[in-house]
């Protein structure tokens, strides 16, 4: 059985201190989970619940799991990828009262699956996931905990779509909260904090500028269409690639150029996979690009960019900095792949996640939806569900009190008005 991280530092009171003021920092900034926080801790309403939670185990979250923790709750966590880890958050959280946390950073595909087990292993009530890992266990592993399992919510637009398809198969047997497609989540930590955090990860992992580059963004979805605008911001011109025509003529209205991967990638100084999907560029891209480029993933697993055909075309591979591999080609030509194809934002070795105030929003809905199962789990029949609207608005609002906004409301004839259908011309 994997043991907690704390077991395995060598100085762990050091890491403790460390991770411990990482964390403080970002709860300084998180208005949303510090007011949830208030309300938990009186109210326990976690109490008696274990909570297993597959997520990249850095400050933000850690502050999302002592939350949980503070409502009564026996936490167990690890990572979601074996790059984005921080040892000295992993450390600090695991100090916790009522959190155990197994994730160390850089470890094996079978130790990255040992801590998952090891989480399971504390039998939890609910699982929250980033990328439904837990949640695919749970199910071909160790089925016999779905009958005590309340229910889930999964983080991110992969696990999202890996727990439709297997809704649809008939195979979910409990009930997840689609976190990742609520507004709340996806209109701000999907566009905004993944066009800051990836941006800022290659350009601090690299010291590149991103002025005058030709950025291909692979995927026009709302993490897609963040990265265009924020690279645009910074005076890049962008080249969208896509497969589904109305993203690709919306981001053709939108003023940027919109190419087949086949013909973007001979012009392409960065490139940037955002669709969660597999083999997005490939070795007859690899082909045809210039000497130099920039090689990231900002989807979820390290599939979007097909590093087997890299491999198998270079003659060499070295590290050209920190976090940055370079593939170097029969012709003398360089491809750069940074954080190994994973998640660019977490897993390079400066990267530190998407900025804490958008987490604090998505962190936030994770909260309530956690409160939502406990307080009417029986509610809901196993499958997929869209988080509730109320759920989605109360983060709103506390994140709008925090920031001291006001804002209108609708007059009771303006709501009658907007339910009835009576009303004509």
């Amino acid at each position: 059985m994997t043991e907690p991280i704390s077991a395995r530092l060598d100085d762990v009171e050091a890491a403790r201190e460390s991770g411990r003021r990482k964390m403080d920092w970002a709860a300084q900034h998180m208005p949303i989970l510090s007011a949830l926080r208030e309300q938990f801790e009186t109210d326990q309403p976690f109490a008696d619940e274990r909570i297993g939670m597959a997520m990249h185990v850095e400050a933000k979250t850690a502050v999302l799991a002592e939350v949980l923790a503070a409502g009564g709750a026996e936490v167990a966590m690890t990572g979601c990828n074996p790059l984005s880890t921080h040892d000295d958050v992993s450390a600090a959280l695991d100090a916790v009262d009522g959190v155990t946390c197994y994730a160390e950073r850089g470890v094996d595909d079978e130790a990255y699956y040992g801590a998952m087990e090891a989480v399971l292993a504390h039998e939890p009530t609910i699982t929250v996931d980033d990328g439904m890992d837990l949640v695919a266990m749970v199910h071909e592993d160790y089925p016999e905990l779905i009958d005590t399992i309340v229910g889930g919510a999964e983080e991110t637009t992969t696990g999202v779509h890996r727990l439709r398809a297997m809704d649809e198969d008939g195979e979910l047997d409990y009930p997840v909260f689609a976190v990742n497609d609520t507004p709340m989540k996806r209109l701000f930590d999907n566009v905004h904090g993944t066009g800051e955090s990836s941006l800022a990860s290659i350009a601090m992992t690299t010291n590149l500028s991103w002025a005058g580059k030709t950025v291909v963004v692979a995927g026009y979805g709302h993490c897609g269409k963040g990265v265009a605008k924020k690279a645009s911001g910074q005076n890049a011109d962008v080249v969208v690639t896509e497969v589904e025509p109305r993203r690709a003529l919306e981001a053709h209205m939108e003023g940027y150029d919109v190419l087949p991967m086949a013909e973007a990638a001979a012009i392409g100084d960065v490139f940037i996979t955002t669709t969660g999907n597999r083999d997005v560029i490939v070795e007859d891209h690899f082909e045809a690009m210039q000497d130099g480029v920039l090689l990231a993933n900002a989807g979820h697993f390290d599939v979007e960019i097909d590093l087997d055909a890299l491999s198998d075309l270079a003659v060499d591979t070295y590290e050209a900095r920190d976090g940055v591999q370079a593939y170097e080609l029969a012709d003398g030509r360089r491809l750069n792949v940074l954080a190994e194809g994973r998640l660019v934002n977490l897993a390079t070795p400066i990267a530190l996640g998407h900025p804490v105030e958008v987490m604090d929003q998505s962190f936030g809905i994770q909260a309530v939806v956690v409160r939502e199962l406990v307080e009417n789990g029986d509610a809901y029949d196993a499958g997929v569900h869209d988080v509730p609207d109320r759920l989605d608005k109360e983060v709103a609002e506390i994140k709008l009190d925090a920031e001291g906004v006001a804002f209108d409301s609708l007059s009771d004839e303006q709501a009658e008005y907007m339910d009835s259908w009576q009303h004509g011309t």
